[in-house]
């Protein structure tokens, strides 16, 4: 058999099966949108919102277990609640908002932990698919619902662009030019809350910080504006996830964490060999920002 020959076949083989072909399209359209909401987090440095989120979604996950819903949906008001609670501490209290996102993360997680642990006594549930993923269980409706959120967060990111880019480089002067500023930052927050939902099957709330960050970080050491870091980052996210799906299947190692090595793999690289910004090749120019 040719190389060629032998490169195609080893590419398509994974592809007979049908819990292959739903992890793969979950795996890409979760890689899309972790990248291009993700860019927002790195812009506005609130890395530790997207794992203060990511953590808190547990509780809603345990709830809508015991209450028979859609875990999505337990999931998103989890999350969505976190964030309220994160933003009441810290305007009504003098607690910055890195120590209330830290508060707040925690004890959702822990209640979380305490709840999934309560109903692992009565019923067949396995905490590590929570903290680390099951890509390979996706059922199609989780196929039609990660769909669903896919669309609506490139719809929304879409439409909202300009607004959102300059509410992100410069919110006084957002606000100071009649942007409702309250509103947009209550958006990003639906839009994170949404996404992390979405990777939840992926790689788990453990590690789904690193897909919301790693393809973006990549792509801001190698391009200089936004717009670019969201396609570049989105190509990243993309191509990290399925590598980390084909090597889940060929070598035997857990879907979720393989994703996540390569995706870091691919942040070390930029990282040291960044012909602009590498610690190896660059000119010694840091810190720097992605410009608009």
């Amino acid at each position: 058999m040719s190389p060629d020959l032998a490169l195609l076949n080893g590419l398509t083989e994974p592809l007979q099966y049908a819990f292959m072909q739903r992890s793969l399209a979950v795996a890409i359209m979760v890689g899309i949108i972790c990248s291009v909401v993700g860019s927002y987090l790195m812009v506005q440095r609130l890395a530790l919102l997207g794992d203060a989120i990511s953590h808190s979604v547990l509780p809603g996950l345990a709830i809508a277990f015991l209450l028979g819903v859609n875990i999505f949906i337990g999931a998103f008001i989890a999350g969505v609640l976190s964030t309220v609670i994160i933003g009441w501490i810290h305007t009504r209290s003098p607690i910055k908002e890195d120590a209330a996102m830290g508060l707040v993360f925690s004890a959702f997680f822990a209640l979380g932990i305490t709840l999934i642990t309560t109903i692992q006594k009565d019923n067949k549930i396995d905490l590590n698919h929570f903290l680390f993923g099951n890509i390979l269980g996706v059922t199609a409706g989780e196929v039609r619902d990660t769909a669903i959120i896919a669309a609506l967060v490139l719809l929304v990111v879409v439409l909202l662009y300009k607004e959102l880019l300059f509410y992100s480089f410069d919110p006084l002067g957002a606000k100071a030019s009649g942007l409702p500023t309250g509103l947009l930052h209550a958006g990003l927050m639906v839009l994170i809350a949404l996404t992390v939902v979405a990777s939840m099957k992926v790689v788990g709330v453990i590690l789904v910080l690193s897909l919301l960050i790693a393809p973006g970080a990549t792509a801001y050491l190698l391009v200089p504006r936004l717009h670019q870091v969201m396609l570049l980052g989105a190509g990243v996210g993309v191509f990290s996830s399925v590598s980390g799906m084909y090597l889940s299947y060929y070598l035997n190692l857990p879907s979720g964490p393989a994703i996540v090595m390569v995706v870091s793999t691919l942040f070390a690289l930029a990282f040291l060999f960044s012909p602009r910004h590498g610690v190896l090749m660059g000119p010694k120019r840091w810190p720097f920002r992605v410009s608009r």
